[in-house]
């Protein structure tokens, strides 16, 4: 899942999305691999967490959650080509919706939240 996620951002990142005026602009000139890297390593966190949490309780769509995150990560880090603290403030980002995603499904499913 993260090498097609990745796969999918590097292959959008080779057209601009939207109008001259506020799309997102084509990758930007110089080595992809760096980024490649990161949001590589990033998804198979992000997917880690992810699949922790669903094996133990429901999560709706862990798989697509993390394919999505990773794709508009590395789409953005590709256009932009952003230094080290924005890539990342990026990756905290991705992780942090991951655990958002988590949390809303331990709280969904947790005896506590069950009506009486």
């Amino acid at each position: 899942m993260t090498v097609f996620a990745v796969g999918l951002g590097w292959a959008t990142a080779l057209f601009r999305l939207g109008p001259d005026e506020y799309g997102l602009p084509p990758a930007a000139p110089g080595s992809a691999w760096p980024y490649l890297a990161v949001w590589g390593v990033t998804g198979l966190v992000v997917a880690a967490t992810l699949r922790a949490t669903a094996a133990r309780l429901p999560v709706y769509a862990p798989g697509r959650t993390a394919a999505v995150l990773v794709a508009v990560g590395t789409r953005l880090a590709l256009s932009r080509r952003p230094g080290a603290p924005l890539l990342a403030a990026l990756v905290v980002g991705a992780l942090a919706v991951a655990a958002g995603w988590c949390a809303v499904a331990v709280r969904t499913h947790s005896p506590a939240a069950r009506p009486r």
